[in-house]
């Protein structure tokens, strides 16, 4: 009887598209939000000498859910954006759907997250800070279009060597737990990117 019903769940989960494994990542943040800026934002984004952003909700172009999260932008030669989500940030409502602390890190190898490309051949870097307040970064290539998703291994991260907060540590170490991610489209680029559904995966 046991048997029975055991294959009777598998045979509705197949049916369903569901994988067996499915549930081992974890959501940390899918960009279900209002998004606003400024110090009670939900989001902390900016740019400066010459680059360009608007960061709005998408919801006509969204990998999962109701939305998605919308950056225009024009990276100028030595100019910066950032785009934020997570804990201790200028907007205080800028934080993941879980606390970084009540994650078990040591369960996951890597972050990922979708972008839908535009193949601009362009450039966008993902940035991780640590618990040291130091800021780490993946370079990813927009060379497709549409959804794709983007797996950045912890041991693939190199530390940013063209600028550290004041208060980094800089200790060359990747420290847990990680408290926030930023996506910065690099220079010399213009365009627009959407991002969603953010996931720590599992080792």
């Amino acid at each position: 009887m046991k048997k029975t019903f055991f294959l009777a769940v598998l045979a509705v989960l197949a049916v369903a598209g569901v994988s067996w494994a499915a549930g081992e990542d974890l959501l940390i943040d899918d960009f279900e939000i209002a998004v606003t800026g400024g110090p009670d934002g939900t989001v902390d984004f900016g740019s400066g000498n010459g680059s360009n952003v608007e960061v709005t909700e998408a919801v006509d172009i969204k990998n999962t859910g109701n939305k998605s999260l919308k950056v225009v932008y024009d990276a100028a030669p030595g100019g910066y954006i950032y785009v934020s989500r997570g804990s201790g940030l200028d907007a205080k409502n800028a934080n993941w759907s879980i606390d970084p602390k009540d994650i078990k890190w040591e369960e996951y190898k890597a972050i990922s997250f979708y972008v839908y490309g535009t193949d601009s051949k362009g450039s966008i870097a993902f940035d991780i800070k640590d618990n040291g307040g130091e800021i780490w970064r993946f370079v990813v290539q927009d060379d497709f279009k549409g959804w794709k998703r983007v797996v950045c291994n912890f041991d693939k991260f190199m530390v940013r060597d063209d600028w550290q907060p004041e208060s980094a540590d800089k200790n060359g170490q990747l420290d847990f737990p990680i408290k926030i991610f930023q996506f910065e489209p690099l220079s010399e680029s213009k365009g627009t990117l959407y991002f969603d559904t953010v996931e720590l995966v599992k080792q």
